[in-house]
């Protein structure tokens, strides 16, 4: 929202103007088979001062087989407890010994109401798939109103 010729400017919308940054990354390895699990340590929590923030989220995975890997891996963002349905997706090929992959994934998503709201990593990995503490998110909030 635009600031409109002779309004009153205040700090708080002046502090609205300027993004901010937040980041976390994991905690501790997971070892496959998971489902959905969430990466330790990979969670933010923060609040937006008003409604429809903006969120800009880089994710970052570090999938690394260690044997026959036995499907695919993924890893994808949850945000206040809903799945964003992009996902970062690792498959090895026959022959994994020493493959390794660090996958990304972008997301741009609206935070509906101001208030608190949590940012967090989950992934599902496949047998013979580990993923590491190279893993983590870069969150940036855009509040402008």
């Amino acid at each position: 929202m635009p600031i409109l010729a002779g309004e009153r400017l205040t700090a708080a919308k002046l502090n609205r103007l300027q993004p901010t940054t937040y980041d976390a990354v994991a905690s501790s390895a997971l070892t496959g088979p998971q489902t959905n699990t969430d990466v330790p340590g990979a969670t933010i929590t923060l609040i937006t001062e008003t409604d429809n923030a903006t969120a800009l989220v880089d994710a970052t995975f570090d999938f690394d087989p260690t044997g026959a890997v036995g499907g695919l891996s993924s890893g994808r963002l949850w945000v206040d407890g809903v799945a964003v349905g992009l996902f970062a997706v690792f498959q090895a090929g026959p022959g994994v010994s020493g493959d390794r992959g660090t996958h990304s994934q972008s997301y741009r998503v609206s935070l509906g109401t101001a208030g608190s709201h949590t940012l967090k990593l989950a992934t599902t990995l496949a047998t013979g798939v580990n993923l590491n503490l190279y893993t983590g998110l870069v969150v940036t909030i855009y509040e402008v109103v």
